[in-house]
């Protein structure tokens, strides 16, 4: 009897902390008064200040999204640039509360590294990135080459993986910051870069002479690029994952950040449940039941930041492709808000 006590007693315990700390990010967010988030900081497109030093990008919008869910103000983050190699590290030691920046999920990182990855942002591959006076047209024609590559990032195994597949050798030069590696290549020191076709892009983008350099059309990988937060509070997993499907959803839906307050008159039962008209999704996360409204307002829906970030018309060019909505074929999807 006594020996059940005990245990009765235990577990109470533990299910009492794990209570407590299942709300623990969200709290000290809200002490501090904004979302400390760890971005890339010299990736054009995802996350890089421009010349006013305003932080722009895909993975900084997402970080915005989170703060207008949290605090009904998308401007209350703090952006603190991480390399490949510090990022993982920081999120482990609390140094920020979530990771927006370009970080493939994987099943070593899920399971080894007590992180939780959340809706992917980004489906993206690697690709290599080639002086067009090179002329080549093909990644089977880089035997011998050498290839600038970040180093602690999946590109550096993929690559390695992929030349001894293919039984070619190459010569890797392993640069830590992006915008020395960026230098790099563009002075000549390797024949290639190779990373997500999505970052490659963005390098193009900025490059002294970007006609000068093409993306080759092999993809070696698959990269789901995601948000990543710290294994075991289910809540802030939460907020983080639904910020990202809120901005998926609205597009489905056909809410944008132009006609959101005309949206809020809708009878759609759908709408009215996302927009907070009818509540309880607040609720459920923990926060204002106009959180999905304040995303939409303040950031946009998926695809408006997809288009003023990375889209046709930016520097970028990039298409939707499989980032497109599931019915218009690509393979963004939600589950149902309710």
């Amino acid at each position: 009897m006594k020996l059940f006590k005990l245990c009765l007693v235990v577990a109470i315990v533990f299910a009492m902390a794990g209570v407590a700390f299942a709300g623990q990010t969200l709290d000290s967010v809200k002490a501090k008064g904004f979302v400390q988030v760890g971005v890339n900081g010299d990736l054009f497109g995802f996350g890089k200040p421009d010349e006013k030093g305003v932080w722009k990008g895909l993975d900084v919008d997402t970080a915005r999204a989170i703060a207008a869910a949290v605090f009904g103000d998308a401007n209350k983050v703090k952006y603190v640039p991480l390399t490949a190699v510090q990022r993982f590290t920081a999120l482990q030691a609390g140094e920020v509360d979530v990771l927006c920046r370009n970080a493939t999920q994987t099943l070593g990182r899920d399971t080894e590294l007590g992180l939780d990855f959340v809706q992917p942002i980004y489906y993206d591959g690697q690709g290599f990135l080639v002086p067009k006076k090179l002329k080549i047209n093909s990644a089977k024609k880089l035997g011998g080459a050498t290839i600038c590559v970040l180093p602690g990032t999946t590109t550096e195994l993929n690559v390695a993986d992929y030349f001894r597949t293919n039984k070619m050798k190459m010569k890797p030069v392993v640069i830590e910051q992006n915008a020395e590696l960026n230098k790099a290549f563009f002075a000549g020191r390797c024949d290639c870069m190779t990373s997500d076709a999505s970052q490659l892009a963005g390098v193009r983008a900025v490059a002294p002479k970007p006609d000068n350099y093409i993306i080759l059309p092999d993809i070696i990988s698959k990269e789901p690029l995601a948000p990543a937060v710290r294994h075991g509070d289910n809540q802030w997993k939460d907020i983080v994952n639904y910020s990202v499907l809120a901005m998926i959803e609205a597009e489905e839906l056909g809410i944008t950040s132009k006609n959101v307050d005309e949206m809020l008159k809708s009878t759609n039962p759908l709408i009215m449940r996302f927009l907070g008209v009818t509540p309880g999704n607040g609720k459920a996360l923990g926060l204002d039941e106009k959180w999905a409204y304040n995303i939409i307002k303040q950031v946009g829906n998926y695809a408006e930041i997809f288009e003023r970030n990375v889209g046709k018309d930016t520097p970028l060019k990039l298409k939707r492709g499989l980032n497109a909505l599931w019915k218009d074929g690509g393979i963004m999807y939600s589950p149902p808000f309710k």
